[in-house]
């Protein structure tokens, strides 16, 4: 904490829930960090596990605070510390994951030596079993780096994993914007809504060609892989599609990011989940594109095969879902069944008149 109890410079948050296994590493991250003018809010979700024993043992460190309350979700969770946080910075740890030393000096060097509203850096994939292993995260596309710039006027960075947990915000940015998570118990993806809130409103942003965070995905208790949460990133788009209408300035352009942004998300969410679910899935898709697809607007920002692809989910949901979970190096009888499985007979002599459309 900082001197003579002024408030510190970073508001670090750490949501936890039941993560007992990874929390110690997260934490003792934290302590080495080479930047010491920083608050650690821990906000501990109704743990049923030994994670608040371990949060106990942090807090002779002054530095350290905890929140305990019932167990109501993560977007719950992070809006409550964002209510708590006092720095000038606001920086989020997920409790499975831990980051470099210089991770915060570097971050904050970068904020007040430029003025950015939000600094984001890159991060590494981290296994730790059968041995531990980085992979480093690249930029999907051509992501300005190394220069301050405003989103809006540079939009590859809406298309980039939402990794809020890679970045640094400032606190009074997000509060004049009324930056928070989407509160909905028991769902996931709460970072996406978050992340476009941030790059819809900034006007300075520096993106650091640059890792920090080890990103943990052998958690097999993450939200991500969880089959259950089919529907959350829905109410994620529906909670942007909500905030871009408050911004009329910015409403037209950031209708095409988003309808970008929803088709890879529901793509994405296909291909994880299994076979059944997905095949539910996509019927949910074809029904939130249904009005896109007829909006010149909203398609502005879609590649014309994107663009076919979203029509063609509309036009019929299970052979999209047919060819969107069919692989290229399957034999030609294997895909047959695939298609036959997914709608039938009717369904494969579609696919064979769409080939031939």
């Amino acid at each position: 904490m900082a001197e003579n109890g002024s408030a510190p410079s970073v508001s670090l948050l750490v949501p936890v829930y039941n993560v007992e296994r990874y929390l110690a590493e997260c934490l003792d991250s934290v302590v080495a960090q080479t930047f010491g003018d920083f608050e650690v809010v821990c906000v501990n979700d109704g743990s049923t596990d030994g994670s608040r024993d371990i949060i106990e043992r942090y807090l002779a460190d002054p530095r350290f605070r905890v929140i305990d309350k019932a167990n109501s979700g993560y977007g719950a969770s992070m809006n409550r510390g964002l209510r708590e946080a006092r720095g000038k910075y606001v920086a989020i740890l997920e409790s499975d994951d831990f980051m470099e030393p210089g991770a915060l000096e570097r971050l904050v060097g970068v904020a007040e030596d430029i003025g950015a509203q939000v600094v984001k850096a890159r991060f590494w994939f981290y296994w730790s079993t059968p041995a531990p292993r980085n992979e480093p995260y690249r930029f999907y596309g051509d992501v300005t780096c190394g220069r301050p710039f405003c989103p809006m006027n540079d939009e590859a960075i809406f298309h980039e994993k939402p990794s809020i947990w890679s970045a640094l915000y400032r606190r009074d940015f997000l509060e004049a914007n009324d930056i928070r998570f989407l509160e909905t118990p028991g769902a996931s993806y709460q970072d996406a809504s978050f992340n476009f809130k941030a790059w819809a409103c900034a006007d300075r942003v520096v993106v650091l060609d640059e890792e920090f965070v080890h990103y943990r995905q052998d958690n097999e208790a993450s939200s991500v892989n969880s089959p259950a949460k089919v529907y959350c990133v829905c109410d994620e788009y529906a909670e942007m599609d909500a905030f871009a209408c408050r911004l009329p300035a910015r409403r037209d352009a950031l209708r095409g990011i988003l309808t970008r942004m929803r088709y890879d998300s529901y793509v994405w969410n296909i291909e994880r989940l299994s076979f059944d679910l997905g095949r539910q899935f996509v019927f949910r898709m074809a029904e939130d594109f249904a009005p896109l697809v007829e909006d010149d607007v909203a398609m502005a920002r879609l590649e014309p095969w994107r663009a076919e692809r979203a029509r063609a989910v509309v036009r019929n949901p299970l052979l999209f879902f047919a060819q969107q979970t069919c692989q290229d190096d399957w034999s030609f009888v294997r895909k047959m069944r695939h298609y036959l499985r997914v709608g039938g007979p009717s369904l494969l002599v579609g696919a064979v008149r769409e080939r031939l459309r």
